[in-house]
């Protein structure tokens, strides 16, 4: 049935408002998309700093997520005026329409990176570049305003500058960076919106599971849920994509597990685990030494830590790196067969999460993650975070 609030079609002679591409934008079509040559500048930042500083949590037991530090960064953008100038402001609650298409329709979309403080006090960002370009492809997806990644970035560092403070003096806790864009378009009606607030706040993180840092997690696998499918949005990093799979982890959780491994199709293929990329490390069927992980299809997101991990092992040379599909089938012969060595999942949260135990078909199957070491996937998380902190340098890294 066609939805009561559909789009009305645009006038026959759009004008064409500042910021646009193209003829598309109108008054009863609003929210063209914007080139990136009209993007906002951070040279332009308004800075305005709160005038007292909150105090620091014990670092011995950051939760996730749950404490913010002084400032945040906002940038609105109108289809009328285009990008306004970036604004550093003291943290704050936000004020929206209750109209808002990000609270009605799910225009809107979110990122996460990391800051971390090295032995030389420098902080860093791992791999930042890669983070703005998936959010413009998540933006573009949402039809949300374009912007240059680089201003982006620039505004990021200088946000990250002013709260460094925040920054935990630890060689395992991090500030985790949130850029979030949502559209603000204040009436009902499913239509690009003609406004739109990108932001970013800040919040110092301690391990993201809690069970610890690199204790294996266990998964349940059933078909019932699916987190995302091909020609949906599973490739972009959306809030709808998790709020839809928090059923699936409660009952994931009531059956004894503390994830879900994501499963797809007839055959059951594996995409990911919880809100990680998964890696597969085994003796494949044809008798090699194998990394596997999911291919992007557009069914999988494109991690950062996952993608980070394909070239670090790539550079290894040691065993083969595969992008494949990979089933339930495959995987329960070649634990049949004593040919899986390591299963982990990845991601800017975890980094990386090995995985003892899933639940499928009301069977559990022992992973022997553990058993082993496990050796790849220590290795693999000492040589990130060697990078992450600045032990080891490479180009991997920014300077803030």
């Amino acid at each position: 049935m066609a939805s009561s609030e559909a789009a009305p079609a645009p006038a026959a002679s759009a004008a064409t408002h500042k910021g646009c591409t193209k003829d598309c934008c109108a008054n009863d079509a609003p929210g063209c998309s914007m080139s990136e040559t009209n993007s906002f500048k951070a040279a332009d930042t308004v800075i305005d700093l709160a005038p007292t500083m909150k105090e620091k949590p014990n670092p011995s037991n950051l939760v996730f997520g749950t404490v913010f530090t002084d400032h945040m960064l906002t940038i609105e953008w109108t289809c009328s005026g285009g990008w306004q100038k970036p604004h550093i402001r003291p943290f704050q609650n936000l004020s929206l329409h209750p109209a808002s298409s990000s609270l009605h329709y799910a225009v809107e979309l979110f990122e996460g990176l990391k800051a971390y403080r090295g032995p030389d006090n420098n902080i860093r960002l791992f791999r930042p570049l890669l983070n703005m370009e998936r959010m413009l492809k998540s933006a573009q997806r949402a039809c949300l305003p374009s912007f240059e990644k680089e201003e982006l970035l620039e505004c990021i560092r200088k946000l990250v500058e002013i709260d460094k403070e925040w920054v935990p003096y630890s060689d395992s806790d991090s500030l985790y960076v949130r850029p979030t864009f949502i559209g603000t378009e204040p009436s009902l009606g499913v239509k690009k919106p003609s406004k739109a607030l990108l932001y970013v706040i800040l919040c110092p993180v301690g391990p993201y599971f809690s069970t610890g840092s690199f204790n294996p997690v266990s998964l349940w696998a059933d078909p019932t849920y699916i987190r995302a499918w091909k020609g949906g949005t599973g490739d972009c990093k959306m809030g709808g994509n998790y709020g839809a799979s928090l059923y699936a982890q409660y009952e994931a959780m009531e059956r004894g597990c503390q994830q879900v491994l994501w499963l797809y199709g007839e055959d059951h293929q594996i995409t990911e685990v919880g809100t990680m990329n998964l890696f597969l490390y085994w003796i494949n069927e044809n008798g090699e030494e194998e990394l596997a992980t999911p291919p992007l299809d557009g069914v999988i997101l494109p991690g950062v830590t996952r993608q980070s991990i394909i070239e670090l092992c790539q550079k290894w040379g040691e065993f083969k790196v595969s992008e494949r599909y990979l089933t339930m089938a495959d995987l329960l012969t070649a634990l049949r067969e004593e040919r899986v060595k390591e299963m982990f999942g990845s991601g800017t949260a975890c980094v990386v999460c090995p995985v003892g135990r899933i639940l499928y078909q009301e069977e559990n199957l022992h992973i022997p993650t553990m058993d082993n070491g496990p050796k790849l996937a220590t290795r693999i998380l000492k040589q990130l975070t060697d990078i992450q902190y600045g032990r080891v340098p490479s180009d991997w890294t920014n300077m803030v």
